[in-house]
């Protein structure tokens, strides 16, 4: 144990790889959980990036319209199920503030009230800003969402707490995340169902009854995600669509370039059957945060 606590302090110890590998002999010797080792490594990790590398970008931002009516957005809030959104008028470079989901219950108590009182301000921060005076901006400004600019002023993209924070600890779990006992299959109340991306081909086909579509190929592959990807050519990105059949199937969640869920949506298939079929499988109303 001293040698290993010498070795941090060796005048020799001058890279970060060096202090890697004195991390990793700790770790084998039991002083240190894995778990404090990566989590050290991301904390020297972080002061390497710049927000452009975590960032979400403005291709892939999901964004209210402040002139779309209530139901449209409380519809968007539903379907994209964040906790946060930027809000632009006439034009998406034009944001004029953040929505919190759960103010739109203020506004649902009372139709009267101007959705633009409900807005918070708008943080910017260039793309070149460090994560490290990124996430102490935010601990002391006590913001979560912070909307990303470039050299030129333009939107480039948003960035949140929580993307820092993984660069850290590894991927947090939210609402999104459930254990493979909660299902993978959840009806919602539009008629829609939301289904995660691990889910077996051969679940989605008996679930909406299209087994006789399952091909020798397709029963190669373990997930729907990593069939659609295959068919795709790339891991689709938020957003995209891939059509099977009848079903529709749209990225809504992807973490570390997995698609965590699709929104899928039958086209022709009657929902009756569907109901019955998935009567078991629990409306998923939670919210990610953003």
């Amino acid at each position: 144990m001293w040698s290993l606590i010498g070795d941090l302090f060796k005048p020799a110890l001058k890279t970060k790889d060096q202090v890697i590998e004195v991390l990793h002999k700790a770790q084998n010797a039991k002083l240190i959980h894995p778990e404090s080792r990566q989590m050290m490594e991301g904390v020297m990790k972080v002061a390497d990036l710049k927000v452009r590398d975590v960032m979400i970008s403005s291709t892939r931002m999901d964004m209210i319209d402040i002139a779309a009516s209530f139901e449209e957005i409380l519809n968007q809030v539903i379907d994209i199920a964040h906790s946060r959104y930027p809000v632009y008028e006439d034009h998406k470079e034009n944001i004029i503030g953040i929505l919190l989901a759960k103010d739109l219950l203020k506004l649902q108590r009372s139709p009267t009230l101007n959705l633009r009182t409900l807005l918070r301000s708008v943080v910017m921060v260039p793309e070149s800003k460090s994560l490290v005076e990124l996430l102490k901006e935010f601990r002391m400004n006590r913001n979560h969402l912070a909307v990303v600019i470039d050299e030129f002023g333009r939107v480039a993209g948003v960035v949140t707490i929580e993307d820092v924070l993984e660069e850290i600890v590894g991927d947090i779990e939210d609402e999104f995340d459930t254990d493979d006992e909660a299902g993978d299959i959840f009806a919602l109340v539009d008629r829609t169902y939301r289904v995660a991306g691990r889910t077996a081909l051969k679940r989605i086909a008996q679930a909406f009854e299209l087994n006789e579509l399952i091909t020798e190929e397709m029963q190669s592959f373990e997930t729907i995600a990593g069939w659609i990807a295959h068919e795709m050519g790339h891991v689709p990105v938020k957003g995209e669509i891939f059509l099977w059949n009848d079903l529709r199937f749209e990225v809504m969640h992807t973490t570390a370039g997995v698609v965590k869920w699709f929104k899928v949506r039958p086209i022709n298939i009657r929902p009756k059957p569907l109901e019955a079929t998935l009567s078991n499988a629990p409306v998923l109303n939670n919210s990610k945060p953003v």
